[in-house]
């Protein structure tokens, strides 16, 4: 197991059509400890995937350094840089059966070339052996014990995935790296994979770089999360403290399900003690803590966020909510009862918000709804910078 070091790295692609530089990571710094699980997350296009590929060395990087441990790996072929690699179409050699797909990079690696086994049969039987041993190992790790006679065509998704996930541990690698190993997978058998990836890391603790665009995956599987956007490294914590406490804009409205609310050319304004940010709509009293570093923006525009989480159904609301909240009357668009929750999309005076409530909501289709909106859960953004204010 090994740290792994991002020192300034970038990435710049020439575009022969019109001849200019497209920069598709840039300037990443990040340090992931030793037997870490670190998430890169991003909508496609942010980087995340070519940032693990020069981290494996099948990218050149432009720019800056990558450390495996306290070796700078720039200019190491990616066989020498003890790691090893799940992909998202499994690639597997469907001609091989499964013990023949985990085994083949062990044999390639650890067996001499046929003259020399044959010369010393005693050696190569041992490695044999050994290669023979960490090959159902690692099978047994994974679950797949009982299908390594099997070809990969005879195999489900999952089962396919499993194999890949075999073949990487059996490296015994100093780092995992896996790009978005779970995308081909149904939804039931993703949320089965994914709680067995976070045992079989807890189990082995090797550091492990996993990219994926699915805000799930991340905030569940990630000891740490690194949110990308357009090549550039937005915030790097742990899942909880990303979000809760988004830096930005991009990160608020990125994780969450459903999405963030965000009402623009919102206005902070001031009366007495209080402190509101006024949209077309209505105004939202914030809660004391949060008004006290929105008073310097008093006058100044900014942009409301709202998790939908933090608007309540006035009916399902208790005498507190509905005291330190704003008690707004919207208009109910489309209803998506979901059991455990239902998702109201819901609209004040051309403002679209999303709520997430108790299932057990009164509210109607095309009809009114008064809904409590708790100012102390909501985020005010810099309306310039995006860069979050409270």
């Amino acid at each position: 197991m090994a740290s792994v070091t991002l020192k300034n790295i970038s990435k710049v692609f020439s575009d022969p059509q019109s001849k200019k530089d497209v920069t598709a990571v840039d300037n990443v710094n990040l340090e992931i400890k030793d037997g870490e699980f670190m998430v890169l997350v991003g909508p496609s296009g942010c980087g995340k995937t070519t940032t693990m590929r020069m981290v494996a060395g099948l990218e050149e990087i432009s720019g800056g350094e990558v450390l495996i441990g306290d070796r700078v790996v720039n200019e190491v072929p990616p066989r020498d840089r003890d790691i090893a690699m799940v992909f998202q179409n499994y690639a597997l050699y469907p001609h091989m059966s499964v013990y023949d797909n985990i085994a083949f990079g062990l044999r390639l690696r650890m067996l001499p070339s046929l003259p020399q086994q044959l010369l010393n049969m005693g050696e190569t039987n041992r490695i044999k052996a050994d290669i023979d041993k960490r090959v159902r190992n690692a099978a047994e790790t994974v679950g797949i014990t009982q299908f390594l006679d099997r070809k990969p065509k005879a195999l489900s998704g999952g089962q396919r995935q499993r194999v890949a996930l075999g073949r990487a541990i059996v490296r015994d690698a100093q780092v995992f790296l896996m790009d978005e190993p779970l995308s081909n997978l149904d939804a039931k058998l993703r949320v089965q994979t994914r709680a067995e990836l976070i045992k079989l890391h807890r189990r082995l603790g090797v550091t492990t770089i996993y990219v994926t665009h699915d805000q799930v995956e991340a905030m569940t599987m990630g000891q740490r999360i690194a949110v990308m956007k357009d090549g550039v490294l937005q915030q790097c914590d742990t899942p909880l403290n990303v979000y809760h406490y988004p830096v930005n804009k991009f990160v608020a409205g990125f994780l969450g399900l459903p999405p963030m609310n965000f009402v623009e050319n919102a206005t902070v304004s001031a009366k007495g003690e209080n402190v509101y940010v006024d949209t077309s709509a209505f105004s939202l009293r914030m809660s004391p803590t949060k008004a006290e570093k929105l008073r310097e923006y008093v006058g100044k525009q900014v942009t409301l966020g709202m998790r939908p989480q933090s608007l309540q159904d006035k009916f399902l609301a208790t005498p507190e909510e509905i005291e330190n909240g704003t008690v707004v009357r919207m208009h109910v668009d489309v209803i998506e009862p979901l059991g455990a929750v239902t998702t109201l999309f819901l609209n004040a005076e051309g403002i679209n918000m999303v709520a997430e409530v108790e299932a057990e909501t009164p509210a109607k289709e095309n009809g009114p709804l008064d809904m409590v909106l708790d100012g102390g859960a909501a985020y005010v953004f810099d309306a310039t910078t995006d860069l979050t204010i409270v």
